[in-house]
């Protein structure tokens, strides 16, 4: 048995406990840190949650997420099939007239940032020093406006304008969706601007810093990768959001899911500011019910892509938009796992990934190669875990770990980094990342979302030091209030 003044006092102290953290964590990174700010923040990233659907169908968001913006199986399960339920309020008909689904996020916060080595002016020179570099303070992030839902049965869309904390905006999705064509939930088409089918959804992440609000695996390129002169600058992460037509399927119970995608080679960029290039990214995942433990997730990944190296045409010296030749190859391939036992979850994955020479060393087609250039390969590891203490508290870690497994050019442990020459050593541009936070939610409804966030991020990499190649540090710690509308 138990009383009614110790429930209260338990939820009392729930609420009081993660502000004392917070606090508390304020005050230790302020007070230990005698560097002057001199480095400004990086924007905050973007992720997506929409209580727009929730409201639509009279749902607290709980119901489709586990803790928002990360979906449930349930949640996944309605993501799959184009926002629907299967009942009378799929289709905008049968809404009230007032019902307008959007939803408005934003965060505020508390924020320090700390990199250390970073290459600065000394005296009269220029990017000819090192300095260690901190800030921190009060700041905003920039504002999600997302819509989406069916516009008939069995057609879908989402769009989502984004901005900057300057008010900048640009389209970070944008898609239409034909569902269950024939008849079949195993035939989907989507066209558009959108993210990839990946079972770890980088647009639902939980952590919101600098160094953690993205996936280090799925960004990461060798320190090689330069942006030499007369080149295209080679930029690509399975985490963003490419253009390009998905055909993708699925059972009737979402345990069983496949997709097929077709994308410009423009890393999602609008106006094909590159190249007439195509990239495939097919992905394939098989969930089973282990017992009371909870629904288990296997799944493969594999990205295959070309990116060009020199513009056919140029006009004034700039090359012509979309007349990039010159392909070269790349692949991200991983395997995945998600395990859930009760109230904690891991999410455990493997990456392979592998450049082509001319990518791995700035090195436009038809030019030679420097002498010893390879194709720069690398394997990663990333394990995340939750502990989901209630609908309102969620525990979170996240370790990451990039290795290489062959370098670009040749390896001379007597000399610094010299572009087109060499590297230090093996393990040059080896990266770890270490991620621990907590979110609580006061409330849970079906009108809005509310949490208290609080994340702390460290990077190390290998000889990524610009002027002496030391290894390179990074640092966040993020306190705030993550809101949505």
């Amino acid at each position: 048995m138990y009383s009614g003044s110790s429930v209260t006092g338990t939820r009392r102290l729930a609420r009081f406990v993660p502000s004392l953290l917070a606090a508390f964590l304020i005050l230790l990174f302020i007070l230990v840190d005698t560097h002057p700010a001199t480095a400004a923040p990086l924007s905050a990233v973007r992720v997506n949650a929409i209580p727009a659907f929730a409201r639509k169908y009279g749902m607290p968001c709980s119901s489709c997420h586990l803790a928002w913006p990360m979906l449930s199986p349930f949640g996944q399960a309605f993501k799959d099939n184009g926002y629907q339920m299967g009942n009378d309020r799929d289709a905008p008909i049968f809404q009230n007239p007032a019902y307008w689904p959007v939803t408005f996020r934003m965060t505020t916060f508390f924020h320090r940032e700390n990199e250390t080595h970073a290459a600065v002016d000394v005296g009269s020179g220029t990017l000819n020093g090192e300095g260690n570099l901190t800030t921190h303070g009060f700041d905003w992030s920039g504002l999600d406006f997302h819509t989406g839902g069916t516009l008939a049965k069995n057609i879908s869309f989402y769009v989502l304008p984004s901005s900057d904390n300057t008010g900048a905006f640009h389209f970070e999705t944008v898609f239409a969706r034909l569902d269950n064509v024939g008849g079949t939930s195993w035939l989907n088409i989507k066209l558009g601007k959108f993210e990839l089918d990946n079972l770890l959804s980088e647009k639902r992440i939980l952590t919101l810093t600098n160094v953690a609000g993205v996936y280090t695996n799925y960004h990461f390129q060798p320190l090689t990768e330069i942006n030499s002169p007369g080149i295209i600058p080679f930029s690509f992460g399975i985490g963003d959001n490419q253009a390009g037509l998905e055909v993708m399927g699925h059972s009737k119970d979402d345990r069983t899911r496949y997709s097929v995608a077709v994308l410009s080679s423009n890393d999602g960029s609008p106006g094909l500011p590159t190249s007439r290039s195509y990239g495939a990214f097919l992905t394939a995942s098989q969930a089973f019910q282990a017992g009371s433990l909870g629904l288990q997730r296997v799944g493969v990944f594999d990205y295959i892509g070309e990116w060009p190296t020199l513009y056919q045409f140029s006009q004034d010296g700039a090359g012509v938009a979309g007349t990039g030749i010159g392909n070269k190859s790349y692949y991200r391939a991983g395997l995945i796992g998600q395990f859930y036992i009760k109230k904690y979850d891991l999410t455990a994955m493997y990456f392979h990934s592998s450049d082509s020479a001319y990518l791995g060393t700035g090195t436009a087609a038809g030019t030679a190669l420097p002498t010893g250039a390879k194709s720069p390969s690398w394997n990663g590891a990333l394990f995340e875990s939750h502990f989901t203490y209630n609908p309102q508290f969620i525990l979170i870690q996240r370790v990451e770990l990039v290795r290489m497994s062959q370098q670009a050019l040749p390896i001379d442990p007597t000399n610094l980094y010299i572009p087109g020459v060499s590297v230090p050593s093996a393990n040059y541009g080896n990266e770890d990342v270490y991620t621990f936070g907590f979110r609580y939610y006061p409330f849970i409804s079906s009108r809005a979302g509310f949490a208290y966030h609080t994340e702390y991020a460290f990077s190390h990499q290998v000889g990524a030091a610009p002027i002496t190649g030391r290894n390179q540090d990074f640092s966040s710690l993020l306190i705030g209030f993550d809101f949505a509308f």
